[in-house]
């Protein structure tokens, strides 16, 4: 009996809710790619430099559309996620640094993101963080485990819609157009440490190193919904399938990085404007939607925290929990029983577990946020190295390697993120 026809090679039928309803992977990448670490990193810039970083939104989408169509395009033809690529086609090595570097990302990331949703947690309640994290923790946890992400994400993307608030909030703060425009359009940067800490660290919570193994392998998982179990049944792609997904992966990014925008230009037009460029606090960050939300700020805020969070941190730990796995030939999958995927589940909980550890720093939680943020750019360079050197080997991508402008963008997404982090270094 032949596979299910994938929804992707069927023509096309007209309507935005239509179109809306066969978005996948990129539009969930998307939509965790704005992340606590990501929200409170863009807060971070625009109360320091006001709108004096907003032409980097512009400048980023390309690249990380571009970053992030290889990795779905590694899934798509390959039928494989990329550590599985790695482990059959390069050196051990090669696949172990890429997962060694994804591992240490995915923790700092975890911890501060849970972090993050027990501060605000606190902030409504009242009631210690100490006891939000380990709960938000465990509740990931046993819904990833008993009920799958796809559920999870159904349910908790609405709340990242309150990260929309922050479009509202510019408008109503009133700020320079005129102003806005020239930042946008017109890059301006002061080599500081301060300056170039912060752009690493909006290029690495943008570029993240685990959105690129979580591409991949969602597309995977994708095809093993259709009925394609075996490697074999879900190897090739149609044109038609990559123009859905090229279109799939630009909608998810083009929402990441308008959130971003609009989240720099309203901490810019509200607390930079107010003098207030330090953020240390949740309560701090919620001031930015004191314009479209009054007294309710800080449950605006922590809504769209506890929304991004509960999209992001089971990507995170689903990502590393899939490249061990992979890497090491064992049953994975986000819509695995537990009993077929002990391993895989275990090491989800044991990335949940390592990011908690992290929140006896002390750090708080916003710049724990940020530091993440700093920690992803730092190690992301390598990794789109190898991504570069998988999306051109012919063994892996046959007719599919990249073109000219693949390389480009996904060069120039490598070299920029090297030389941030390199200057950051030497101004450090």
């Amino acid at each position: 009996m032949p596979p299910p026809l994938d929804q992707r090679t069927q023509p096309p039928r007209r309507g935005l809710a239509n179109t809306l309803r066969h978005l996948g992977p990129g539009l969930v990448t998307g939509a965790a790619d704005d992340d606590p670490s990501g929200v409170a990193t863009y807060s971070a810039a625009g109360a320091q430099f006001g709108f004096g970083l907003l032409w980097t939104a512009p400048l980023i989408l390309p690249l990380m559309a571009a970053i992030q169509y290889m990795c779905a395009r590694i899934g798509m033809v390959s039928g494989m996620g990329l550590a599985a690529v790695l482990r059959q086609y390069y050196p051990r090595w090669v696949l172990w640094m890429s997962c060694g570097l994804l591992l240490v990302a995915n923790t700092v990331n975890i911890g501060a993101d849970l972090g993050a949703m027990a501060a605000v947690a606190q902030m409504l309640t009242g009631v210690p963080s100490a006891v939000f994290a380990p709960a938000f923790a465990a509740l990931i946890l046993a819904l990833l485990v008993f009920a799958s992400y796809r559920v999870m994400a159904r349910v908790f993307k609405w709340l990242t819609l309150a990260l929309f608030a922050y479009v509202g909030a510019a408008f109503l703060a009133r700020p320079d157009w005129g102003e806005v425009l020239r930042s946008t359009v017109v890059p301006s940067l002061a080599w500081e440490r301060g300056t170039v800490l912060t752009l690493v660290a909006i290029l690495g919570t943008t570029i993240s190193p685990y959105l690129f193994f979580w591409q991949a392998d969602e597309e995977v998982e994708e095809e093993k919904a259709l009925g394609r179990v075996r490697v074999a049944d879900r190897r090739g792609a149609t044109p038609r399938a990559m123009r859905a997904a090229r279109f799939d992966v630009l909608a998810g990014m083009t929402i990441s990085v308008v959130i971003f925008y609009f989240i720099v230009l309203t901490t810019g037009a509200t607390l930079h404007a107010a003098g207030h460029t330090t953020i240390q606090t949740a309560e701090e960050a919620a001031q930015a939607l004191r314009p479209i939300a009054g007294s309710a700020a800080s449950l605006l805020f922590s809504l769209g925290i506890v929304g991004t969070g509960m999209l992001g941190v089971p990507v995170l730990a689903g990502s590393a929990a899939l490249a061990v796995a992979e890497a090491e030939a064992w049953n994975a999958g986000m819509s695995e029983k537990p009993n077929r995927a002990a391993r895989f589940y275990g090491v989800m909980a044991l990335s949940l577990l390592a990011g908690m550890v992290m929140l006896g720093s002390g750090i708080p939680a916003i710049r724990m946020l940020f530091w993440a943020a700093v920690v992803n750019g730092l190690l992301a360079p390598p990794l789109i190295a190898v991504i570069l050197v998988v999306c051109n080997d012919r063994r892996v991508m046959g007719e599919w390697r990249n073109g000219r402008v693949l390389n480009v963008l996904g060069g120039v997404a490598g070299i920029a993120m090297a030389a941030a982090a390199v200057t950051l270094v030497i101004l450090s």
